[in-house]
């Protein structure tokens, strides 16, 4: 088998691909797959045409995919939009898909990634995002998987300390991203507490309820993001705050914290302040110590920031963020709002343009803008005096 000759007619075949109307992440996708057949099939003898066979294989790996994703997105609308309280009734293949995925063979990384692509539908970009690697970088991480469980028998599944991460990750993108998965990823989650009786399962599905009692307050009625200090808390779901306390509280009993219940343990604190002002940040601040011994996550320190910021003042929560690197996403955002706290308005508003220009989506990049443009208009006014 002709390995150059398969990486010098990659680029080809994924144009051809282009052309007939796939887009260039999912052709990418289903070239490298139609490559992987190649090895396995190219070593009895090379076809005549190279080219056209990988293009055929290609194009056939690109079908299925959009045929899979299409019945993916069909499940998903006889989701109901807002999970019902309560044990899952039934179960399906998808959660027993997950567990295969996240195989033995694979790293913990690869598994999720691998996961969320070809079973959560999420693309490689939205991967790499939620992972804060570039996308280059995430393409070759799932090829690397794709290749790594190529003939493998998928008998053994994987742990589910990886299910969890994948779940997590899917809820995340569908709680603040562009495609709606979060209904799905609790209703998976809710299948997972049924069968594993774990704190950290019960943690991560406390957590999904908590955040998503909270969703009908996080826009406006014309689409605009409200901050959660600014949330119509008559809008928050009492019914899932309630449960997803109790689920957490038995969690918590058993004393063994784990990640997802430290960050159930803040989202309660949110969601169980009657006012933004009443909320207990000091409490807050504890649990992200925890949340910061047990992952060493930078995020984590950055959220850990504004929970500083908030019990401690805005001067205590820049000199924790001073530590921090500032390429870190949301960075730029979090210092604008801690110079507003400390009354700098004029260099909060050049942070927060510049949070605009790098926020990953359109509802956080208009928010933001609206925050600098309030700002300025202020200064302006100020100045006119």
């Amino acid at each position: 088998m002709n390995e150059a000759l398969l990486r010098s007619l990659t680029p080809s075949v994924i144009g051809v691909l282009v052309r007939r109307g796939a887009d260039f992440a999912a052709a990418e996708d289903a070239v490298q797959e139609a490559l992987v057949e190649a090895v396995r099939v190219w070593s009895a003898g090379q076809p005549r045409d190279p080219k056209g066979w990988l293009v055929t294989v290609a194009w056939r790996k690109f079908l299925d995919a959009a045929r899979s994703d299409a019945a993916r997105r069909r499940r998903e609308d006889l989701v109901e939009q807002e999970p019902g309280p309560g044990p899952a009734a039934g179960a399906d293949d998808t959660l027993q898909l997950y567990f295969l995925c996240a195989h033995p063979s694979l790293t913990p990384s690869s598994a999720v990634a691998l996961t969320l692509r070809a079973v959560g539908g999420l693309t490689t970009r939205q991967i790499a995002r939620a992972y804060l690697v570039p996308e280059a970088t995430m393409a070759q991480r799932i090829s690397r998987a794709k290749r790594t469980v190529s003939g493998v028998r998928f008998d053994q599944p994987g742990d589910v300390a990886t299910v969890l991460r994948v779940l997590y990750l899917v809820f995340n993108e569908g709680y603040s991203g562009d495609v709606d998965l979060a209904a799905e990823a609790i209703r998976l989650t809710r299948q997972l507490a049924v069968v594993i009786d774990h704190p950290e399962v019960a943690g991560l599905l406390a957590l999904m309820l908590l955040h998503h009692a909270r969703r009908a307050g996080r826009t406006g009625p014309d689409g605009a993001l409200v901050p959660l200090a600014e949330q119509d808390r008559a809008r928050w779901d009492t019914g899932l705050i309630a449960e997803g306390i109790g689920i957490l509280h038995r969690a918590l009993a058993r004393d063994r914290l784990g990640e997802f219940q430290a960050q159930a343990a803040v989202a309660a604190l949110h969601a169980d302040a009657p006012t933004a002002e009443e909320t207990d940040w000091v409490q807050i601040v504890e649990w992200y110590d925890e949340l910061v011994r047990l992952t060493a996550s930078p995020v984590v320190r950055l959220n850990r920031a504004v929970a500083v910021g908030e019990a401690d003042g805005p001067r205590a929560g820049l000199a924790e963020l001073a530590e921090l690197d500032d390429a870190l996403p949301r960075y730029t955002a979090v210092a604008a709002y801690l110079h507003e706290r400390d009354g700098d308005a004029a260099t909060a508003a050049r942070l927060y343009a510049e949070a605009a220009l790098k926020a990953s989506n359109l509802a956080e990049r208009e928010h933001l803008t609206r925050q600098a443009a309030r700002l300025n208009a202020g200064l302006r006014w100020r100045t006119q005096e």
